[in-house]
């Protein structure tokens, strides 16, 4: 980011930046959790579950690319190493069903991760709205996505 769009963002970019490393953390926590399932998921129709969740887990890895692309261009690093990625999110890591035949609770799990996504990513929202455009857009994109992945979620435990 040069010189003029860092002078036109109305907010510290120090917070900025920390914000989104917490949420780069969470995503690849996200990543991590969705993709280990799609690997170990059992028992009735796994083969749809697997198939969405490899799907998701490449969506999440998606958001970690973007915002480490950001982080970069605000002058900073995202998180380098792997043993702080739990310590540096805003929630601790999901832990997987030990039965991999429980689809619904897997269903609950992945449907409370994106529930917490929508929480941090729409204070980011709130956060940078008019204040820091690129971030604003950034993190709205992601949100109008984990939004989808947890009706996705959701309405499968209706059924």
């Amino acid at each position: 980011m040069g010189k003029q769009a860092r002078a036109i963002v109305d907010l510290s970019l120090k917070d900025v930046v920390k914000d989104l490393n917490k949420a780069y953390c969470d995503e690849w926590l996200a990543y991590y959790l969705y993709w280990y399932m799609a690997q170990t998921v059992s028992g009735r129709a796994y083969e749809d579950i697997k198939e969405m969740l490899e799907k998701i887990a490449k969506d999440e890895l998606e958001h970690a690319t973007e915002l480490a692309d950001l982080i970069t261009k605000l002058g900073d690093v995202p998180v380098a190493n792997p043993m702080d990625l739990e310590k540096g999110a805003n929630s601790p890591y999901l832990t997987p069903p030990k039965n991999t035949a429980d689809i619904n609770r897997i269903i609950r799990i992945v449907a409370e991760a994106e529930a917490g996504a929508i929480e941090v990513y729409s204070k980011l929202a709130k956060k940078t709205f008019g204040k820091d455009n690129v971030t604003y857009q950034l993190v709205s994109h992601i949100l109008s996505e984990e939004v989808e992945h947890e009706e996705i979620f959701e309405n499968l435990l209706e059924r």
